[in-house]
This record gives C-alpha cells, sequence and structure tokens, in this order.
C-alpha cells in the first residue's frame, strides 16, 4: 500500500522544491534599492477625481509614475488584510498631513498607497475604515507587487521623479516609517538630491 502513493509523493515534492526554488530566486533579486531605477508601472487611475487631480494626471484612465506632478513620490505598498498596516495608518496619514501642511512642500511631494492582493473594494474599505486621503490604488492579480520583488507589507519607496525618466529608488525599506521628523529628513533629503538630477 505504501509503494502505491510512493510516486504521488515524490511528485509532490519535486513541485514543492521546484516551487520554492522559483520563489527563492524572486526574493533573491528583491526589491529596487537605493540608487537604482523604479521600474516602469502603469497603474489604474484613482477612481476619486481629487486624488487624480492630487497626483496631476487629470482624467487618464491608467498612468505611470513618471506622470505625476511631483519631484518625490512616497509610495506605500500595503495590503488591507496587514496587522502592520492598519497600526501604521494613523502615522502615515500624520505623514501626508505633514507634507499637505506645507506650502514649500505639497506641491513638490506626494503620496500614493498601492494594495497588493487586494480589489478596489478593499482598498476602498482600508480608506474608509483609516480615513486615508491620499490615492490608493489597488493591485488585485499581484502585479506590481511581482515587479517590485513581491515585498513584504508594508514597504516604503522613496522616489525621485525627474524629467519623464524612469524614478529613481532614494529609500527602499520594508516596516513602518518610524519617526515622523526622521521620515521628513530622508524626504527633504530625497528633494535635494532630485533637485540636481
Amino acid at each position: 500500500m505504501l509503494n502505491a502513493h510512493k510516486p504521488t509523493a515524490i511528485l509532490c515534492l519535486m513541485l514543492l522544491s521546484s516551487l520554492l526554488c522559483q520563489s527563492n530566486a524572486v526574493v533573491a533579486g528583491g526589491p529596487p534599492k537605493a540608487g537604482e531605477s523604479f521600474p516602469s508601472i502603469g497603474l489604474p487611475a484613482p477612481g476619486n477625481v481629487s486624488h487624480g487631480a492630487y497626483l496631476g494626471i487629470g482624467d487618464r484612465g491608467t498612468f505611470n509614475l513618471e506622470q505625476i506632478d511631483a519631484q518625490v513620490l512616497v509610495i506605500e505598498i500595503f495590503s488591507m488584510y496587514c496587522p502592520y498596516c492598519q497600526r501604521e495608518a494613523p502615522l502615515v496619514n500624520r505623514l501626508f498631513e505633514t507634507v499637505e501642511s506645507n506650502p514649500r512642500l505639497n506641491i513638490k511631494v506626494k503620496l500614493l498607497g498601492i494594495g497588493v492582493g487586494n480589489s478596489p473594494f478593499e482598498v476602498d474599505i482600508f480608506r474608509k475604515k483609516y480615513r486615508i486621503r491620499f490615492p490608493l490604488i489597488p493591485d488585485p492579480d499581484y502585479k506590481v507587487h511581482k515587479m517590485i520583488g513581491e515585498v513584504r507589507t508594508p514597504y516604503f519607496f522613496v522616489l525621485c521623479l525627474v524629467g519623464g525618466n524612469p524614478p529613481k529608488v532614494i529609500y527602499s525599506k520594508l516596516g513602518g516609517i518610524g519617526d515622523i521628523d526622521k521620515f521628513m529628513n530622508i524626504i527633504s533629503s530625497a528633494l535635494s538630491t532630485c533637485a540636481k538630477e
């Protein structure tokens, strides 16, 4: 009886080994690091007209990060099911308010959230529950997630957007933003770097 199941067990082990090797290859590539280019990503426009205006993309159906009207873009990779993302939401809201309340920054720095594995419905639930005022974009089929190395959540990128060129990564880190003042220093440093590009 045991021998009858042996071919099935071997096949399952081979399949599992193959999957593990593939996932290790993706993880080994990892997310884009500081100094590298961020992948060119086509995203669906936010459903909210004011969010499209905030990003400066007008009423396009889809957009690329290079089309956002900003010098610096802060991206939060999140999932509505991630308890760390849920705990981080009030702090990210404070970061958004800090940027928006500074007239020297609010035209140069934008925030964008990408909900990996989340449908538009799930992203909207997260937005409403945590009162998120900046744009959140769904990534239901993990397309973006795969392009950025299948990072865990929350994950933050700070990108330099200059002259329609591919976005340049200034900051790339797993986990929360931590101290707002320190994160604002990262944003200020990014603005200085972008100004030199």
